[in-house]
């Protein structure tokens, strides 16, 4: 008896579950995209061009695995571009201090 509720409510559960994929792979491209937009903004595209565009490629895989409903996928993706469009800003904050002091 005990089993058959565990498996009732799981099969109730499992699609609420299947859904938070999604939502994650939304928060984290969401955060990649806004923060990849800062960093174009901020003059990334030539000022730390491997970081940005190797975050621009990783959030358009990421919307290739999301579109196919690979949502574990996307969100690693996106989270790695976020990483790198964060360090392209880094790189430029960086070249900015270090241009202030001289």
């Amino acid at each position: 008896m005990r089993g058959l509720v565990f498996a009732v409510i799981l099969l109730i559960a499992m699609p609420a579950l299947a859904g938070c994929g999604s939502v994650y792979y939304t928060a984290s491209a969401t955060a990649a995209s806004t923060r990849l937009e800062q960093a174009r903004q901020m003059g990334a595209e030539t000022r730390a061009p491997y970081e940005y565009y190797f975050a621009r490629e990783h959030l358009r895989q990421a919307q290739v695995e999301a579109a196919e409903a690979s949502y574990s996928d996307a969100a690693s993706y996106a989270e790695t571009a976020e990483l790198y469009a964060q360090r392209a800003i880094d790189a430029i904050q960086t070249k900015k201090k270090s241009g202030d002091s001289k």
